[in-house]
């Protein structure tokens, strides 16, 4: 299939802009990753920025993606975050809750099926050559009770609360997963949160997201979602970190 993607810090950071997104990519692989900011006051217990926590996640699922490791998507994601857990754990409190985490939606293409992984809100969105459209999606911390700093801290990677990829492996196990025939599977889309408000809150369909991605590619849906943003009135943060692998053909 054919891969292309972009990865774009959020225009109102000031500079030096740091893109706590980041895309991976290889010939039979995509993965989308997007760190979590911590909020203002929250002490993490670690020495590292969210960034660099996206980064070692990258580094370290690259070797068994590369390598095209037998293992699961959630065995592989699980020992990546206990050797990135492992590589801090001297100098930083990894038992904190509010320890650095990340997002993360992988797909792995194989001959005669695709595997995907989507662990928070990253999600993938897949089309058949007949059309039809499939989000694959976690959207479990929008069904949080409350989103209070402190419900937050208290349900991250716990059961009846939300995972994520940060200092637990067991959350790798909790992500959503399944399988895809090859045959099935025309095009593919890995989103962060700051792509995904293109459908996700400004209301256009993901059959159209895919379409802008197909005709006019990764970089148009970013710069069609930034002048969405630049307009919104919406809670939450106006821009955000924005990253998109788009894979389409055979």
């Amino acid at each position: 299939m054919e891969i292309r993607s972009i990865s774009e810090a959020a225009p109102d950071r000031r500079p030096p802009a740091v893109n706590e997104d980041l895309v991976l990519t290889g010939p039979d692989f995509a993965v989308v990753l997007d760190g979590a900011t911590a909020p203002a006051g929250v002490e993490s217990g670690c020495l590292h920025s969210v960034a660099w926590l996206v980064m070692r996640l990258a580094e370290e699922l690259a070797r068994p993606l590369l390598t095209r490791s037998s293992a699961s998507p959630p065995e592989i994601l699980a020992e990546v975050i206990a050797t990135v857990r492992a590589g801090h754990a001297d100098s930083c409190d990894v038992g904190n809750p509010d320890s650095p985490s990340s997002t993360v939606a992988m797909v792995r293409l194989h001959p005669d099926h695709v595997e995907h992984l989507v662990l928070a809100d990253s999600p993938i969105v897949v089309r058949s050559p007949a059309g039809q459209v499939t989000v694959h999606s976690d959207d479990r911390i929008d069904q949080l009770p409350e989103r209070t700093l402190a419900a937050v801290r208290r349900l991250r990677n716990q059961p009846g609360g939300f995972w994520v990829a940060s200092t637990e492996p067991k959350a790798a196990y909790e992500a959503v997963t399944g399988d895809t025939d090859r045959a099935a599977v025309d095009a593919i889309a890995l989103l962060t949160d700051g792509a995904s408000r293109f459908s996700e809150r400004y209301g256009h369909g993901w059959d159209e997201l895919l379409d802008v991605l197909g005709t006019e590619g990764p970089r148009r849906l970013v710069e069609r979602v930034r002048e969405y943003d630049a307009l919104s009135t919406a809670k939450g943060k106006r821009y955000d970190d924005a990253s998109v692998v788009f894979l389409q053909g055979p």
